[in-house]
């Protein structure tokens, strides 16, 4: 209601303001041009300031009024994160600035030096000290923050610890869905020749090798500990898209053929992330930050961050995609064949794209 309040007050200084403008059309008819437009200076001039005033105390309104509603308020929920924020908060300082200052200068100058009768306008062409000033300042803080994005992208795209968690995150027109290595900690070989959706192979992965046995294919929701590096190998299906997580300040293209890989550390679990933002229906999102369709808005995944004791014992409760898969061709094969002959028969179907 305070929003239509809002609509409807600058609805009504707009018309206020257009029948002036009329109002002063018609008295100029009257009194003559120059007279009119010497008059229409002036308005022009007070109308800036006005139009200076109420613009920053819009900005400053909006500010309180939708600051709560942002991620800014609840933190980075991982490590890194805390630095992007840093480097984003000294951009806003550094461009706010430089902002108030500017329009302040230029709202004022229109105001106090407009026409007057007895002035005459300086003509300045040129100044070589002061063009050099303007260029060279914002180039320099320019430099220092690029120089300092570059750093942080460098680090969160570098080789993660040892220890770090692995997880590959595939897109595809309009989902997510991970894999992650068995007890052997290595990800087995994937081929797009391999990709068989309706036998179950919907990553393409190459069960020839030995490596993949073991593997564990999630759909939709992603798994992490708390306080433990987690790395992410990505990649898509079709177009590009692109992993958002917005609450961990992390973003990485998913490119079709072409792996991309980020790191990051997570601070809090989804159930402190409940408190921390007051609400009881929190989760960690996955976004799709690329268009990529008309499914776009849709494409959406899920991050559960627990304790080390309860990723564990997720992670143990998830079975290998291979046994599942051929456990399936087992249950669908016919009953004189046996669990050696059936393997054979599905390892074909699982390698051939038909």
């Amino acid at each position: 209601m305070k929003e239509f309040f809002l609509v409807a007050i600058s609805v009504m200084i707009f018309v206020v303001i257009f029948q002036i403008a009329k109002a002063s059309e018609y008295v100029s008819v009257l009194k003559g041009e120059e007279k009119s437009r010497k008059q229409n200076n002036k308005i022009n001039g007070f109308l800036l300031i006005a139009f200076l005033v109420f613009g920053m105390l819009g900005a400053w309104y909006c500010n309180e009024l939708y600051f709560k509603h942002t991620l800014f308020p609840q933190g980075s929920a991982s490590v890194q994160g805390e630095k992007i924020d840093l480097m984003l908060y000294i951009t806003i300082a550094v461009t706010g600035i430089v902002f108030i200052i500017t329009q302040v200068l230029l709202f004022w100058f229109c105001y106090k030096y407009q026409e007057k009768d007895g002035k005459k306008a300086y003509f300045f062409p040129h100044n070589n000290k002061l063009e050099l000033l303007w260029t060279t300042v914002p180039a320099i803080f320019l430099t220092v923050l690029v120089v300092f994005g570059l750093k942080y992208w460098f680090k969160m795209t570098s080789d993660a610890p040892k220890d770090a968690v692995l997880v590959e995150i595939t897109g595809h027109q309009f989902g997510w869905e991970m894999r992650y290595p068995g007890k052997d900690g290595v990800l087995g070989k994937k081929s797009h020749k391999l990709y068989n959706k309706p036998m179950g192979n919907s990553l393409g992965v190459d069960f020839d090798d030995p490596e993949s046995h073991d593997d564990i294919h999630v759909s939709t929701e992603m798994h992490i500990p708390v306080g433990r590096p987690v790395k992410l190998v990505i990649n898509a299906q079709d177009v590009i898209h692109d992993v958002g997580l917005p609450h961990f300040r992390m973003k990485m293209d998913a490119v079709p053929g072409i792996p991309t890989t980020m790191w990051f550390t997570p601070k809090y679990t989804t159930e402190e992330m409940k408190v921390r933002t007051g609400n009881p229906d929190f989760t960690y999102e996955i976004s799709c930050d690329q268009m990529c369709g008309q499914g776009h808005f849709s494409m959406k995944g899920i991050i559960v961050v627990e304790s080390e004791a309860d990723y564990l014992k997720w992670l143990g409760g998830q079975k290998a995609e291979y046994a599942t898969l051929v456990k399936k061709a087992e249950d669908t094969a016919p009953k004189t064949d046996s669990t050696a002959k059936t393997t054979a028969m599905i390892q074909p179907a699982l390698s051939n794209n038909q």
